[in-house]
């Protein structure tokens, strides 16, 4: 039986229009029923037109965000202010137009040590979530990007197979392929766990790395994800 949702997209443009209109019917779901929406962002070129279209979407349909936390699928041990970091991305695109509130922004603290802000990190998210899934807080939806590699937030090929079985939130990433070597990132546990996960799989010199991540028997950290969970959501602009 198949466990994901394929979406496909002829561009980026319509993939990150389509996605910023889903999420806000999301939101404003949350807001109907009166719950918080506990949401994690990842970083990548596609996320850009995703923030600017969430943010002139809610602009014109009006959608509060005064019941949604932002967290973070990872980020790189870098300051807030570093051109590399995920928070300062999202900061500048989507928060600051949106005028979010800073108590509703849980960012990883890349500045600090990286056991100092992962302890710190869980702390903060526990406090927020309430639900729980094998001790694990439960996020409401957890956006994922897809490297080159197939990697999903700083969960690439190279990490060993003990990292799927630990059980907490957040991890330290070392000796990342990529720079910087240092990440934070949420675990492949915690990732597992989550009520819904949306993967935007978007740009060139992906597509054989895509088909092979959709496969039942895939080695990239995407693949396991997807063959963890009961459904996730693809949103692609790679065609099969």
């Amino acid at each position: 039986m198949k466990n994901f949702d394929l979406i496909l997209f002829t561009n980026p443009d319509k993939l990150a229009r389509v996605v910023a209109s889903a999420w806000l019917d999301e939101i404003e779901h949350a807001n109907r029923t009166g719950q918080k929406h506990c949401v994690a962002l990842s970083g990548g070129r596609i996320t850009q037109k995703f923030f600017a279209d969430t943010v002139e979407k809610a602009k014109e349909r009006n959608v509060s965000f005064a019941n949604v936390h932002f967290f973070w699928a990872d980020e790189r041990c870098v300051p807030p202010t570093d051109p590399e970091s995920n928070f300062k991305m999202a900061n500048e695109l989507l928060f600051a137009p949106l005028k979010i509130s800073e108590n509703q922004i849980h960012r990883l603290r890349g500045e600090d040590e990286p056991a100092v802000a992962v302890k710190k990190a869980e702390v903060e998210l526990r406090a927020v979530v309430s639900l729980t899934k094998l001790n694990l807080p439960v996020l409401d939806l957890i956006f994922l990007g897809m490297g080159e590699d197939g990697h999903v937030a700083s969960l690439f090929p190279v990490l060993s197979d003990h990292f799927l079985d630990i059980f907490v939130p957040f991890l330290v990433v070392e000796d990342s392929p990529k720079p910087p070597p240092t990440r934070i990132s949420l675990s492949y546990k915690m990732i597992f766990a989550a009520k819904n996960i949306w993967i935007l799989a978007s740009g060139a010199g992906k597509e054989k790395i895509f088909q092979q991540s959709l496969q039942p028997d895939g080695d990239t950290p995407m693949a396991r994800v997807i063959r963890s969970r009961n459904n996730t959501q693809i949103f692609s602009d790679l065609q099969k």
